[in-house]
């Protein structure tokens, strides 16, 4: 069984990945009404896989005999200042979600809960993926979106991804 303050981390973490899911839409929606299809596609199949991370730990709740409780997700900031800070603020956040993610492990680990320790692990690996991409995406736009050409590239190459 697993321990009750577990399995409000858990429950809470579902409702984090919904949140950015949500993040990330309105980011891919803001960058569609800017022209810009690549990175508007780079982050609508983000928004998907948040989505897929919500309803995985949704299932392991089942799974463990826990009802999940959807919460509010409250409204993401839809307009930036500038094309960089949306970038920027899918890093921090990823960032901010890596930090969770830890903080689930550590409390796993206080209650000798191994299978959660081991779920959790799939996680733990996934956001060093996540955190990466988001920071490359940062540097790769402070290397060539100050260009038009360069903006274009970027955009392209993000088009690419599905």
């Amino acid at each position: 069984m697993i321990a009750k303050k577990l399995s409000e981390m858990l429950n809470e973490q579902i409702n984090k990945e919904l949140y950015s899911a949500y993040l990330y839409r309105a980011i891919s929606n803001y960058y569609a009404a800017k022209g810009l299809k690549g990175f508007s596609n780079w982050f609508a199949v983000q928004a998907g896989e948040e989505l897929d991370h919500a309803w995985k730990i949704n299932g392991y709740l089942i799974d463990e005999g826990v009802v999940p409780v959807l919460e509010t997700i409250s409204a993401p900031v839809g307009s930036f200042d500038d094309l960089r800070a949306p970038l920027v603020a899918a890093y921090e956040h990823e960032k901010f979600i890596t930090s969770s993610i830890n903080e689930i492990f550590k409390a796993a680990d206080g209650e000798d809960d191994y299978r959660t320790k081991r779920f959790i692990g799939w996680f733990i690996d996934e956001q060093a993926e996540e955190e990466k991409n988001a920071s490359d995406l940062v540097t790769e736009y402070d290397l060539f979106g100050s260009s038009s050409q360069g903006l274009f590239m970027l955009d392209s190459k993000l088009g690419d991804r599905k």
